[in-house]
């Protein structure tokens, strides 16, 4: 079966279903695993090149409806007759875990995507029973964008990962996936930790000096207590099983006296 992905997660939701070989084509932003780095490259998520897709000759694109602006790549599938199915938009991540049972049906690999769904669902039973084990939870602020600024809260997956790594977003009083505010909203609920994972932005390339200038964040207890992490985006901010990775990389950075120690590379469900 020949395989189009053209979004980040639906690359990975393949990749976890040993299906990589049967890829011939990606967007721009999928990354991994290493070896889909050599497919042709079929445009950003938002302007896929329909022309390259049409002359893949795919048996199915895994398409997403995850952002703004991909109704168009759906419209143009729609238009050329070229097959794909719309990959479901998880909020939970119980939902993606669902996402592996979609992704087994529609290419044939029922047996296969049944076997990672029950290694993620054990993993996340796992870190349920840890996160129960945890006293005093750690307040976390999780920037994904930074003017404006914007951070998720209680409709947000990085919500529920915060919990299962025995910690709290700060902003899971507001019941939107995404929340816009202010520096000064940020600086009166003073959390312990500072996570910035911005969209789309490699690691590399977040300057914190840009942070710590913020007025007012010098008071902040996660500036304080030299708290401030920059963290790799694709972990926490893809619907993606790769968020399990995420998550333990939080349990051992909060509360490394009961999650297991992660080391960076490593992969839960590998």
């Amino acid at each position: 079966m020949k395989l189009v992905s053209i979004c980040p997660s639906n690359t990975e939701l393949i990749a976890y279903l040993g299906l990589t070989t049967s890829l011939i084509g990606v967007d721009n932003y999928s990354d991994w695993p290493e070896e889909i780095k050599q497919l042709p490259k079929l445009g950003p998520d938002l302007e896929i090149d329909m022309d390259k897709v049409e002359k893949l000759h795919p048996d199915l694109v895994l398409a997403s409806l995850s952002v703004p602006g991909m109704e168009r790549n759906i419209m143009e599938l729609e238009k050329r007759n070229i097959p794909y199915v719309i990959v479901p938009n998880p909020q939970t991540l119980q939902e993606v875990g669902d996402c592996l049972l979609f992704v087994g049906k529609a290419t044939k690999t029922e047996d296969k995507a049944k076997q990672v769904y029950e290694k993620f669902i054990g993993i996340l039973e796992n870190f349920h029973s840890l996160s129960n084990q945890v006293d005093t939870r750690k307040t976390l602020y999780w920037e994904w964008w930074a003017k404006p600024i914007f951070t998720p809260g209680a409709g947000s997956w990085l919500t529920e990962l915060s919990k299962l790594a025995g910690g709290r977003n700060i902003f899971e009083d507001r019941m939107e996936a995404s929340v816009q505010t202010d520096w000064e909203d940020v600086r009166l609920r003073n959390p312990d930790i500072i996570c910035v994972v911005w969209v789309g932005v490699q690691k590399n390339k977040v300057n914190p000096q840009v942070i710590l200038k913020r007025p007012g964040w010098e008071d902040i207890k996660a500036i304080k207590n030299n708290h401030l992490y920059i963290l790799d985006e694709p972990l926490f901010c893809r619907p993606s099983p790769r968020l399990l990775n995420g998550m333990a990389k939080m349990g051992y950075l909060l509360h490394p006296e009961i999650y297991p120690k992660y080391h960076d590379g490593n992969d839960l469900l590998l």
